[in-house]
């Protein structure tokens, strides 16, 4: 009798073990709400309901849902997630250049929107490529993305890969630099006004042969900075020569052009360049070859990021508040993608702002 009763509570201790290593190992892989449900006595919607925060639920249940959730380490299942909502919570982003400092700070507010709404981002750079911005259109719709975000190549020309996205059914938004040939949604900046307030002040300076070094033609923002310096210039009466608008928008052309505008007759003593890059590589070719700045030419950038600090004198530059543009493009994304994919385009206009530092700042305004 003692051997039976030894060997029926030997035989209890092996199947307890055997349950609880069974419970260890499957705690080790993949929790499921159906292991939560099974473990609790409940239905794998009650579970999931508790898990959500239903107001269905009692406060009793969900503390236990969520205690045990949180003691086995469930995490839900995205796979199974997307299939249901349809979404893969993945947006895809294409910008120009990466390193540019303006697109870094609309990068980051991409990703602060997206990851507090639960997306993850995809980022492509085209390399102010037309061929690889295509590439990179192809690539974010075989990767099955929820929607894209792109700001225009210098290169392009051609808009059919736009229009692809369209076809496949998947929102797009442009933001910066956008094409006006495609109904949908974009943020931009304020370019000719903010263009207008700086030529505006290059003329308070004193100004009165200003150049302006600007952006490429095809581009709106190139077209809407070129029209803020005409209107500047117009309204003040001043007489417009077409030699002084150039196109030039990187430091390998502002090292050919500068110096040809300062072997001029009437040299400029003002620019207005459509990005910091190009005013702060103007500047340094202006000092070089013995002129001051602002004293002799006065020089205004736009973007107002960190080249505008670092360079001597530093750059008077207009804002363009990168950041913010980054967090509305992504807003108009996932409104999109979540509240409704009928309602109309929308623009959402970002207003700029003149930050007005030494390179403008003359010791005697010329009258």
């Amino acid at each position: 009798m003692f051997l039976i009763s030894l060997e029926i509570r030997f035989f209890n201790l092996i199947l307890t073990m055997g349950i609880k290593t069974g419970r260890e190992k499957m705690h080790k892989g993949q929790i499921t709400i159906k292991d939560i449900a099974k473990e609790l006595g409940i239905s794998p919607s009650t579970v999931s309901k508790a898990l959500k925060g239903h107001r269905d639920i009692s406060s009793s249940t969900k503390k236990s849902v969520r205690e045990l959730a949180e003691k086995w380490n469930y995490k839900p299942d995205q796979i199974a997630l997307s299939l249901k909502s349809g979404l893969s919570k993945t947006i895809g982003v294409i910008v120009p250049e990466i390193v540019h400092y303006f697109f870094s700070t609309v990068i980051s507010g991409i990703e602060d929107l997206a990851f507090d709404s639960g997306y993850h981002v995809m980022f492509c750079q085209s390399s102010e490529l037309y061929s690889r911005e295509v590439k990179a259109v192809e690539a974010l719709i075989s990767n099955r993305v929820d929607g894209i975000l792109i700001s225009v190549s210098k290169e392009t020309e051609n808009f059919d890969h736009f229009r692809k996205i369209q076809e496949n059914g998947i929102p797009l938004v442009f933001f910066d630099r956008v094409c006006d040939e495609i109904d949908t949604d974009r943020v931009i900046v304020d370019d000719e006004t903010g263009a207008y307030e700086a030529v505006n002040h290059l003329i308070a300076m004193g100004c009165k042969n200003i150049i302006h070094l600007s952006g490429p033609p095809n581009l709106l923002i190139g077209k809407n900075r070129k029209n803020g310096y005409l209107r500047a210039i117009r309204e003040h009466g001043m007489q417009f020569h077409e030699n002084n608008i150039i196109r030039c928008d990187s430091s390998e052309e502002v090292a050919l052009i500068v110096p040809e505008l300062l072997k001029r007759t009437e040299k400029p003593d003002g620019i207005f360049a459509v990005n910091d890059l190009t005013a702060a590589a103007s500047m340094k070719i202006i000092k070089d070859m013995g002129y001051s700045v602002p004293d002799d030419i006065a020089v205004v950038g736009f973007t107002s990021g960190l080249i505008s600090d670092i360079t001597n004198p530093t750059l008077t530059s207009v804002e363009q508040h990168g950041y913010l543009i980054g967090k509305e493009a992504a807003r108009l994304l996932i409104d999109r993608l979540e509240k409704n994919h009928e309602f109309p385009s929308q623009t959402k206009i970002i207003k700029t702002k003149l930050v007005i530092k030494e390179s403008t700042l003359r010791k005697k305004v010329k009258g």
